[in-house]
């Protein structure tokens, strides 16, 4: 499906008709598809991740965006496949990784989970210093879609509700903050080549705390 105005990035399912996923990204954006297979194993195949990588512009910072689908089936070897992926992706300057994760069990609220398999995903997630910002449920009063970032202030204005076509999954919109300011510092270089140490020494010596530990200082020199 073409939409005007972007560009199609997608990762077909292997084996079977449908399914996959896929990336529409803005014409004006220049970027790569990146390539995260680490191995040619059948676990690595199984993977269903795309990943794109924005090329260097002026006042923008390089993005990697990730879109990745996990089956409710998938086993433990697939989901090792893909925290290789991340682990590699997570250590770019900027990294959005937004798709569904398929673990319900999650409670995001106290951070902990009933599956080995989630407790696993969750570990990944501080391994790498990766935030999940989705706080409202997408499916069915459970948040299943998510939306990870390793950069505090990357990812704004998230909203959830609605639905594309006959998803049963609820609309997540959010905003990737793509450029970068420069800051004006304002600290101030002193010149102490300018100084009246003469003065300074009179105004110090005039603090009380400093007559005492001198007056201490000379008794126990007597």
């Amino acid at each position: 499906m073409a939409i005007d105005g972007y560009k199609l990035f997608r990762r077909d399912r292997q084996g079977r008709r449908g399914r996959g996923v896929a990336l529409y990204v803005k014409e004006w954006i220049e970027c790569e598809e990146m390539s995260l297979k680490l191995s040619l194993g059948s676990d690595e195949e199984r993977v269903e991740s795309l990943w794109e990588r924005t090329k260097r512009q002026v006042n923008m910072r390089v993005t990697v965006v990730g879109v990745y689908y996990r089956p409710p089936d998938q086993d433990g070897e697939a989901d090792e496949a893909f925290y290789r992926q991340l682990k590699v992706a997570s250590q770019s300057q900027a990294l959005v990784l937004m798709g569904d994760f398929n673990h319900p069990d999650i409670c995001w609220e106290g951070y902990t989970a009933k599956h080995i398999q989630s407790r696993r995903f969750l570990q990944y997630i501080d391994v790498n210093f990766l935030t999940q910002v989705v706080e409202e449920p997408t499916r069915k009063g459970v948040l299943l879609d998510l939306v990870l970032t390793n950069k505090e202030g990357l990812v704004e204005d998230i909203k959830v509700g609605g639905s594309l076509c006959c998803s049963d999954h609820e609309k997540t919109e959010f905003r990737i903050v793509g450029s970068r300011h420069k800051t004006t510092s304002r600290i101030e270089t002193l010149d102490f080549r300018r100084a009246n140490f003469d003065l300074f020494k009179k105004l110090f010596g005039e603090v009380p705390w400093v007559r005492a530990l001198e007056d201490r200082g000379a008794q126990e020199s007597w």
